[in-house]
Order: structure tokens, then sequence, then C-alpha cells
């Protein structure tokens, strides 16, 4: 068996959450999504994350997620590597809507070494 596998493998972190109400006019609803994120990309000053899924289903449409996070915010103890990452973004557009959201990731390696 032949699998492209990295020399090293990074991190991920889960994600979960609801998004804002649209359609606010013609029908008021929202969709709750989650997800884990995909490895580190390194950028100046440490990293971030990509992160797609869809969103829970709402009649006749879901929506499409496509974003990346923000730079990592530590959480933990001083000289601890723990770390959220926060999203502030919006789904794809589907039904003629979109919807916004902010969420943060989960704790990564939160019970730790």
């Amino acid at each position: 068996m032949s699998c492209n596998r990295k020399c090293m493998q990074t991190h991920v972190h889960e994600v979960l959450g609801s998004v804002r109400l649209a359609d606010l006019n013609e029908d008021p609803h929202n969709h709750r999504f989650a997800g884990v994120t995909e490895e580190i990309i390194k950028v100046p000053g440490g990293h971030i994350h990509k992160f797609t899924s869809k969103t829970d289903f709402y009649e006749d449409h879901f929506h499409p997620i496509c974003v990346t996070t923000g730079l990592q915010v530590p959480v933990g103890k001083c000289g601890d590597e723990r770390h959220v990452h926060f999203i502030d973004s919006q789904t794809e557009i589907e039904d003629g809507h979109c919807h916004r959201f902010i969420a943060a990731t989960l704790i990564e390696n939160p019970i730790g070494d």
C-alpha cells in the first residue's frame, strides 16, 4: 500500500458553530456546521488553517463553507503551545443568500502532554 504522506504531521482543530439569521424578509433561518480544519499553513506571524465544510440542511438547501482561520491565539499557561483560531466570514451563496458567522476553533491538544 502506498500513500503520499508528508514527512511530518502538524495539527488540526475541531470547529463547530451556527451561522447568523439570513433571508429575514421571506424565510428567516440559520444553519449549524461542524468539521475539522486542514493542517497548518505557515504565514508571517505563525500559522493559519483552511476550513471546508457544509452547513446542515434547511428546507431545500445547505451552504458550503470554504474559509481560512486567523492566526493562532494562545490560551494556555505561559510557555504552553495550546491555542485557538478565530474565523469571521460567510458561507457560500445558495438559494439566493449567504450567512455571516463568527467561530473559534477548539483548543489544539486539549489534554496536553
